[in-house]
C-alpha cells in the first residue's frame, strides 16, 4: 500500500506537464549535479531511465551533439535533480527546463534507504514513474528570448468546470493473472499502465477519434490498440508471426 501511495503522488505532481515533456526528442544530463557533493551515480541512472523511455540523452558540450539538436537548441530539454533531503529521508526533486529555462515537469521523490548511492537512486527511480515515453512531434523553432508585443490585454471569461469521471487521478489495479498493473490517469487524453517495481510504464494509452479506442506505446515500443470492454482493458499485442494476441486485463 505504501508504495501505491508513493507512485500516485509522484504522478499527481506531475500531471500537468507531462504531455508537453513526451513531445521532446533530447534531454541534456549534466555529468554532476550543483546540489550533490556527490554524483552517487545519478547521472548514469537517470540517462538509463530516459534511453528506456526512448529519449534521447546529451551531454553538456554541444560538439557531441547530433545536427538536428544543434540546429535548434529548443529542441532539447536539460534535467536536473536537486538534493531535497529530510531528516530520515533521501528525496530528490527532479527538473526538466526548456530553453528558455523554464521548468516544464518537477517530480518529487523519496527513500528510506539510508545508504545514500541507494537511497538516492531509489528516490530518483520514484520521482521517474511518471515520466511519460517519448513521443516526439515536429516542434517549431524558437528563439531562446520571446519578444513582448504591446497589444491591449483582453479579458478573458473564466469558466469553471467540474471534473468528470474519466479525469480521476486515482490509480486502478489491473492484472490479466500474469501481471498486476496500476492504472494511472495522465490527462483527460492519455494514461498510463506500470508495473509496480518499475518506473517504465508497460503500456502508455492515447486517445484516438473512435471513443474508448487508444493507441497504445508498449514499452518495448512497439504501437498497436487497446480498448475498453465490459470494464477491462484489452491490448492488441502484436506476435511473432504478424499477427496479434488479444491481453485482456482484468479490474480489480
Amino acid at each position: 500500500m505504501k508504495k501505491i501511495s508513493v507512485f500516485i503522488l509522484t504522478t499527481w505532481s506531475m500531471l500537468a506537464f507531462a504531455q508537453k515533456v513526451a513531445d521532446y526528442k533530447y534531454v541534456i544530463i549534466p555529468e554532476n549535479f550543483s546540489t550533490f557533493k556527490e554524483n552517487f551515480g545519478l547521472s548514469k541512472f537517470l540517462d538509463k531511465s530516459l534511453k528506456g523511455k526512448k529519449y534521447v540523452t546529451l551531454p553538456v558540450s554541444k560538439d557531441e551533439w547530433p545536427a538536428e539538436a544543434k540546429d535548434n537548441s529548443c529542441n532539447v530539454l536539460k534535467a536536473d535533480v536537486i538534493d531535497d533531503s529530510g531528516f530520515l529521508r533521501n528525496k530528490v526533486i527532479l527538473q526538466f527546463k526548456d530553453c528558455n529555462d523554464k521548468v516544464l515537469q518537477e517530480a518529487k521523490g523519496s527513500s528510506n534507504i539510508k545508504d545514500y548511492e541507494q537511497g538516492f537512486q531509489d528516490a530518483l527511480k520514484q520521482s521517474l514513474i511518471a515520466v511519460p515515453v517519448s513521443y516526439p512531434t515536429a516542434m517549431l523553432a524558437k528563439t531562446q528570448v520571446e519578444t513582448q508585443v504591446n497589444e491591449p490585454v483582453k479579458p478573458v471569461a473564466v469558466v469553471e468546470s467540474t471534473p468528470s469521471s474519466s479525469e480521476n487521478k486515482t490509480a486502478t489495479k489491473y492484472s490479466n493473472g500474469k501481471l498486476n498493473l496500476q492504472k494511472v490517469q495522465i490527462d483527460n487524453s492519455q494514461f498510463i499502465l506500470v508495473k509496480s517495481d518499475s518506473s517504465v510504464p508497460y503500456a502508455t494509452f492515447k486517445e484516438s477519434t473512435k471513443k474508448d479506442v487508444f493507441r497504445v506505446k508498449l514499452e518495448n515500443g512497439e504501437s498497436t490498440i487497446g480498448y475498453f470492454e465490459n470494464g477491462s482493458i484489452i491490448i492488441e499485442v502484436p506476435t511473432a508471426n504478424g499477427g496479434f494476441s488479444k491481453e485482456v486485463f482484468l479490474g480489480k
